[in-house]
């Protein structure tokens, strides 16, 4: 099976399932051997910042001397993307090989047709992490936790970034009942860390880890209260925000084990609390502190692909894959950040899908941004960029243009912005495209062609 092939019988499989059930992964991971036994786990949920937890919490094992997997999703240009080992995608040809190792244990248990494109996916990164002898794998769940197929393992490490109303049509209608779905990834035997967002409904995730006499370490930011002892307590503080795109942010963190001064990262200040999650779990992963100076070398050279990434400096092009409200405030505040002139903001390219809050995304970015470009991802689930026109209008905000593909959008904020640059939000959907769309020649092509200087824009 080549990759190609492999793609295609991936994406015959269901889609966008979600099957209420451990069964079907259970069934996979049974007939592949169990590969999820083969290492230690440090499984990550939560409505945002779980990717880049997870990625953050490879990077710093890695750079501890772990051997260290890590599974992520959505992708952004490339399936490939999803499975890592060694901070690096696999290649084409071990993708395939991992994906016919999971399509064989579906033929052999019923058929392909039983089990969602999620699940085979999963069983493919648990069995190519086996195979490739990882110590540690770093898994984010998909959505959720109490049925997420990341959930067929029984984590060393479980971390909760954060709760927000987000999937509410399979998760809980209410913030509280969506931090009950996610507190499954607490089982028994692991160490547990609860990031800073979780404080609204933290005594939900204390009473599940009551259930098996765990004791949890709470992030704080600076003074901030925690619902834990002060020795489990970890805390942050930042140092100072970058005031362009691209710049550095500076912090310190105290963890339970040892403290961490003159933390450097290439990122918006958001991603201070994620850093100091990610500290947290690596430090139950080792039962010890981490080397401060490696600590610093590894995150001085963390990049987050699709998250305030930074695809040119002149004028500024980022993307960020902001897809609900939480993220996309957040995102605004990174903006302002970024752009701290009020007069000079950069222009936004919004694409939404059909089942995400656009109207909250809009609310949340309008005042922070120069306009919109909108515009509609290429995939069945978006929504129209006619539809999400009318919304951003009725959220506040200024309708620059309406474009219906993601390329073509971009091109045009590019125009229309000039030297005060463009943001590219809504999706990991929307990210990706344009990411795509910028970096490669046939993305170029696929756009109408490059300027008269050879750029994408």
């Amino acid at each position: 099976m080549d990759y190609a092939e492999a793609i295609a019988a991936l994406e015959s499989a269901v889609g966008f399932g979600v099957h209420p059930s451990l069964d079907g992964i259970r069934t996979l991971t049974g007939a592949l051997g169990d590969p999820q036994t083969a290492f230690a786990v440090v499984q990550v949920t939560g409505t945002n910042g779980k990717s880049s937890v997870t990625r953050l919490t490879e990077a710093l094992l890695a750079a501890e001397g772990m051997a260290v997997g890590a599974y992520t999703s959505p992708h952004l240009e490339s399936y490939t993307e999803r499975i890592e080992i060694g901070g690096a995608p696999i290649a084409e040809v071990e993708f395939s090989r991992a994906l016919a190792a999971a399509l064989g244990a579906a033929e052999r248990s019923g058929g392909r047709e039983a089990f969602t494109e999620f699940e085979l996916l999963t069983a493919a990164a648990l069995w190519e992490m086996r195979e490739r002898e990882v110590d540690v794998a770093c898994l984010e769940v998909g959505m959720g936790g109490r049925w997420d197929s990341t959930s067929v393992v029984a984590p060393a490490v479980s971390v909760v970034t954060g709760v927000s109303l987000d999937h509410t049509d399979r998760l809980g209608t209410t913030v509280a009942e969506i931090a009950a779905d996610k507190a499954h990834v607490i089982k028994p035997g692991s160490s547990v860390v609860l990031g800073s967002r979780t404080l609204e409904v933290a005594d939900v995730f204390l009473a599940r880890a009551a259930l098996f006499g765990l004791h949890p370490r709470f992030v704080a930011e600076g003074g901030g209260s925690s619902p834990v002892d002060e020795g489990l307590t970890v805390r942050f503080q930042v140092r100072a925000r970058p005031s362009s795109p691209g710049g550095c942010l500076q912090m310190d963190v105290r963890g339970v084990h040892g403290a961490y001064p003159g933390l450097v990262v290439t990122a918006p200040s958001y991603q201070a609390a994620n850093v100091a999650c990610a500290v947290a779990a690596v430090e139950c992963a080792l039962g010890r502190a981490l080397d401060l100076g490696v600590a610093r070398d590894a995150l001085a050279v963390m990049r987050f692909p699709g998250r305030f990434e930074l695809l040119r400096s002149v004028p500024p092009l980022v993307i960020d894959g902001a897809h609900n409200p939480e993220a996309a405030t957040v995102l605004a505040g990174a903006i302002a950040e970024a752009w701290p002139e009020p007069d000079a903001r950069p222009v936004c390219v919004l694409g939404v899908l059909a089942d995400k809050d656009a109207a909250g995304i809009a609310s949340a970015l309008a005042a922070t941004v120069g306009g919109f470009v909108v515009t509609s991802p290429s995939t069945p689930r978006a929504r129209t960029a006619a539809d999400l026109a009318a919304i951003v209008r009725d959220a506040g905000g200024a309708v620059l243009e309406t474009v219906a593909g993601v390329a073509e959008a971009v091109r045009t904020a590019c125009r229309v912005a000039g030297r005060r640059g463009v943001v590219v939000t809504g999706s990991l959907y929307t990210a990706g495209e344009a990411r795509h769309a910028v970096r490669t020649p046939q993305g170029a092509k696929d756009a109408q062609g490059a300027g008269d200087d050879g750029r994408f824009c």
